[in-house]
């Protein structure tokens, strides 16, 4: 990887969240500014009909580490990070969602881990035994189900794929992210799938989940239609990966 003078570049998905974004992205900055003084924050657009441009607009006039990709349709959560990928310049790549149900101040700790033990990947995960989460027991169910489903498919040593924080080195994540199909929610796990397979390393962390900091803002927008979305397309990458090998 060519040098870069970013070490971490954050990307922040976003779907109509005109009523957190502005906020939460000066947040977002004010945090990471804390313990990585070379950083820039990525946020997207994913086609939102409020004014989350708008508001995002705002909080660039604010912050000149924000920078913002913006396009009008909507291309589900894993379109716009493989987009946010494309224009990240730093050495590490973060995932966080905007809700920030997931606190962005967790993200300090994975960069430790991945500098001291010069790991590859480290993901969060809500089922790590020190995990402290506050979320509806079906919320929880989902998540279980989902780890059995993966374990059956995949063979992933994974409890939890699909929190929304995350920290690769970019030199790995770049070449996987080109390579992947996947845009709605099961894009993690095409991701992690293929990471995995390339033998890279996959460090799982705790984290603090506060569901109802979202759910108090309006900012889940997950749907029955998006489970049924998720499942069908973790097969498909199951079927995809099968016939690559």
């Amino acid at each position: 990887m060519q040098p870069s003078s970013t070490v971490l570049s954050v990307i922040v998905p976003a779907y109509n969240e005109a009523a957190v974004i502005h906020d939460n992205l000066i947040h977002i900055s004010s945090v990471v500014a804390d313990f990585c003084p070379s950083y820039e924050i990525i946020v997207v657009n994913d086609g939102s009909s409020d004014r989350t441009f708008e508001e995002i607009m705002r909080a660039r006039r604010n912050d000149r580490a924000i920078k913002l990709v913006n396009y009008h349709v909507n291309r589900g959560k894993g379109g716009a990070i493989k987009e946010g990928i494309r224009y990240a310049s730093g050495e590490y790549i973060a995932f966080l969602d905007a809700d920030l149900d997931l606190p962005v101040e967790q993200l300090e700790g994975f960069l430790h881990t991945i500098l001291e033990q010069n790991a590859e990947i480290v993901i969060g995960s809500k089922l790590h035994k020190d995990s402290r989460i506050d979320y509806p027991p079906l919320r929880k169910i989902m998540s279980y189900g989902y780890y059995f489903l993966l374990k059956l498919l995949f063979h992933l040593d994974l409890k939890d794929t699909q929190t929304g924080i995350k920290l690769f080195r970019a030199d790995i994540l770049k070449p996987i992210a080109d390579m992947l199909e996947t845009t709605g929610y099961a894009f993690d796990i095409e991701l992690l799938a293929r990471a995995s397979a390339y033998g890279f390393d996959i460090i799982e962390m705790p984290v603090t989940v506060n569901y109802t900091h979202g759910a108090e803002n309006g900012a889940s927008h997950i749907r029955i239609f998006d489970i049924l979305d998720m499942f069908f397309d973790t097969i498909r990458i199951y079927l995809k990966l099968k016939n690559e090998e």
